[in-house]
């Protein structure tokens, strides 16, 4: 945490008060600490179906199956916490209840729908206000019961936020196959980039014990339709591969099971030599592929649905194929060789740079990849960053997205936020998601959106998918913040249909999370919508990046430099100096522009039409460039700096006005974050400025605050203990 000043001192004061107030809570307070997340069902009045005639408390639905079973469970908690009462389940009585859900090979009151229901795929539902051996029925069905299960979930959210359901009639097919959560959790329970603690897998205690927290995980991965979770770090331990931690993998895939949810594993490429003694991992080694074929074939005796590696190779130090001169598709396809049998897949992570410090790092994984296209084995899908750097607050999407059209592409996107301000800056990423989705490819014209590449219909793919690397951890908010919850949640709604709005998707969470008043959703909607704008603007305004201090990625650090990589330091990106800043990846410079799109090159080859949030990632700009606000480079620099403190400072007036609509321990609980990031930001804003005038020279824009401390201050701040750094 940023040292106190004494600008600062009072504010931390008030905030010293509100957490003690929350503590003060005690007990009665646990109730509202975060852990329902946005499953709280709590009671909310009359619900509008029980005026319009449907008796949602009187239920039809089977219970043979274990997916059934859980479905049951569900609506059980749901509907009693919602209507006050639990629901009557009806047992065989020749009857319908007012709500019937099931499949047409489980309900005889879905059978007469099996024709509709055919076009719904494995996974999709249908939902219906129709009328049922002559009774007024909601009715809830799909071909499978992992739909059935999908469905009851997105009935059970129309229900808490309020909707209308009168003449409901909703058809849901997911756009993207696999939908996955990276855990980049270690097997010592520490977790890389994570901010909510230690991991939630207790790995000493299984198999033996499998604790309910690993149950109300799948719930909440499953009521947004993730359907995958990689248990371990893409920085993988070969152990992982061992039977001993198949086992516990296999404890976990019994848990997720009834709710969809396949297990995966991160693969160590060189695991033949740690666990099967070979003296290579060479992958076209007859005796390497053995090795993998018996791995794969030991791990779905364990975990018949195992749903297979994700590979991080030839990456920052990690094992890989161009060990042995292979290529990349070589490696993977290694892989999925051994996996296709039993139905698995591969993603294989194209987030790659070369040993030595490249001219443009933004350029390494184009480079490396798109010449594979078609190379690699239908099973097997490359795991692309959304930008080309490093999960940037902005960034372009990146060129491989579009350029590698014979191979499917998977989507990784960050949910935890290493570069945005970790657990305690309030940043919703769901705009950021929707951000990169809708960025238009312009590959076979307009309107090839990277959407469109990740779902596989620009291409004609059936195997697609999108990754998250996940924020959860073992604090009681699951997610180290009760705001960082809607990004799991966003993270979930957009992989199931990409085409959705970031907005609708948050006014659904704050009024599952918080409360459905729309006194309470629109300010809170409102609050969301602008904060990653925000943090973009007092951390890496107008296409800067990477300026996070090194290592732990916390606080400014534009001034890092020197170290074993030129890449690792905020100097190289930025490149600033007495006549201007950003890093030129014109035709002029690194020519990264090249990897996209003619019509995108031209556009983010020319300094005046290359949009200003990506100015300085495409060009080195004079300082004295005129701006579309009127202003120079430098005085919209600053202007940005201090937008983003102040909108900080909006969100907390907002909050504010919302004590006493929100219960007490979670308003004080946010409010206190938000104070945090209003200091940090303020931090941000003052050595960035610091720095930056260091290099140019120029004075401040008038009525601009100048930093409180001389550079020097900033620069000698240590934080050797920040969370989430890899070890």
């Amino acid at each position: 945490m940023l040292p106190l000043t004494s600008r600062s001192g009072e504010r931390w004061r008030v905030v010293l008060a509100g957490v003690l107030a929350w503590l003060a809570f005690g007990a009665a307070a646990r109730a509202e600490d975060g852990h329902a997340l946005w499953l709280r069902y709590a009671e909310a009045g009359p619900v509008s179906l029980e005026a319009s005639g449907i008796g949602l408390g009187d239920v039809s639905a089977p219970d043979s199956t274990p997916i059934q079973r859980a479905t049951r469970d569900e609506l059980r908690r749901g509907l009693a916490g919602l209507l006050g009462s639990a629901p009557r389940f009806r047992e065989g009585d020749g009857r319908p209840g007012g709500l019937v859900v099931g499949t047409p090979d489980a309900s005889p009151w879905i059978a007469p729908m099996r024709a509709e229901l055919d076009g719904l795929g494995e996974e999709g539902y249908l939902l219906r206000e129709t009328r049922v051996g002559g009774r007024k029925t909601l009715v809830v069905a799909a071909r499978r019961d992992i739909g059935v299960l999908y469905g009851v979930f997105h009935l059970l959210r129309l229900l808490q936020t309020g909707v209308e359901l009168d003449g409901l009639d909703v058809r849901e097919v997911p756009h993207v196959k696999l939908r996955v959560l990276d855990h980049w959790d270690n097997l010592d329970g520490y977790v890389e980039r994570g901010y909510a603690g230690r991991s939630l897998w207790d790995w000493h205690t299984l198999p033996g014990w499998r604790d309910p927290r690993y149950t109300d995980y799948a719930r909440a991965n499953a009521s947004v339709g993730i359907n995958g979770s990689v248990l371990n770090n893409v920085n993988a331990e070969a152990l992982s591969l061992s039977h001993e931690y198949l086992r516990k993998a296999a404890a976990l895939a019994d848990v997720f099971r009834p709710y969809g949810i396949r297990v995966y594993l991160s693969a160590r490429f060189s695991a033949p030599i740690e666990l099967g003694g070979l003296d290579t991992a060479d992958p076209i080694d007859p005796r390497v592929q053995r090795w993998w074929r018996d791995k794969a074939d030991e791990i779905y005796a364990l975990i018949p649905d195992f749903g297979g590696f994700l590979v991080k190779a030839n990456s920052e130090g990690q094992p890989g194929p161009q060990d042995y001169a292979r290529t990349h598709a070589e490696g993977a396809n290694l892989l999925a060789d051994a996996l296709a049998p039993h139905g698995g897949v591969v993603m294989w992570r194209a987030f790659v740079y070369a040993p030595d410090a490249p001219e443009d790092r933004a350029r390494q994984a184009y480079s490396e990849f798109a010449g594979l296209d078609g190379a690699f084995r239908d099973n097997v899908l490359v795991q692309v960053k959304n930008g080309p750097i490093d999960f940037q607050p902005r960034e372009p999407f990146h060129p491989l997205f579009g350029a590698m059209p014979r191979t499917p592409l998977m989507m990784e996107f960050q949910v935890t936020k290493e570069y945005l301000g970790f657990a305690t800056h309030l940043v919703y990423l769901g705009s950021l998601y929707e951000e990169t989705l809708r960025s238009d490819t312009q590959a076979q014209g307009a309107g090839s959106t990277v959407a469109k590449v990740v779902d596989g219909s620009l291409d004609g793919h059936a195997l697609s998918g999108i990754a998250g690397v996940a924020n959860v951890g073992d604090d009681r908010t699951w997610s180290g913040s009760h705001f960082d919850q809607a990004n799991w949640y966003a993270f979930g709604r957009l992989a199931w249909n990409p085409d959705q709005s970031a907005r609708d998707i948050a006014a659904d969470w704050v009024a599952m999370t918080f409360s459905r008043d729309p006194g309470v959703v629109a300010p809170v909607v409102d609050m969301m919508m602008g904060s990653r704008e925000a943090a973009v603007d007092y951390m890496t305004p107008l296409g800067l990046h990477h300026l996070m201090a090194r290592g732990h990625h916390y606080g400014p650090g534009p001034w890092v430099d020197g170290g074993p990589r030129a890449d690792w330091t905020s100097v190289y990106y930025h490149r600033a100096d007495a006549r201007g800043i950003g890093f030129d990846r014109s035709s002029t410079g690194s020519n990264a522009v090249s990897q996209y799109a003619p019509p995108l090159a031209r556009t983010f080859d020319d300094v005046e039409q290359v949009p200003e949030a990506l100015l300085l990632w495409f060009h080195h700009v004079p300082w004295d460039h005129r701006m579309h606000s009127g202003r120079s480079l430098w005085d919209e620099m600053v202007h940005r700096y201090t937008r983003g403190v102040q909108y900080v400072e909006d969100m907390q007036a907002t909050w504010e006005t919302l004590r006493g609509r929100i219960d007490g321990p979670r308003h004080a609980h946010v409010a206190a974050f938000l104070a945090i990031q209003r200091a940090e930001a303020q931090w941000w804003r003052d050595a960035s400025i610091a720095y930056f005038q260091s290099i140019n020279g120029l004075p401040l824009p008038a009525g601009e605050m100048p930093p409180p401390h001389p550079l020097a201050y900033y620069e000698a701040l240590r934080f050797p203990h920040a969370p989430g750094d890899g070890r």
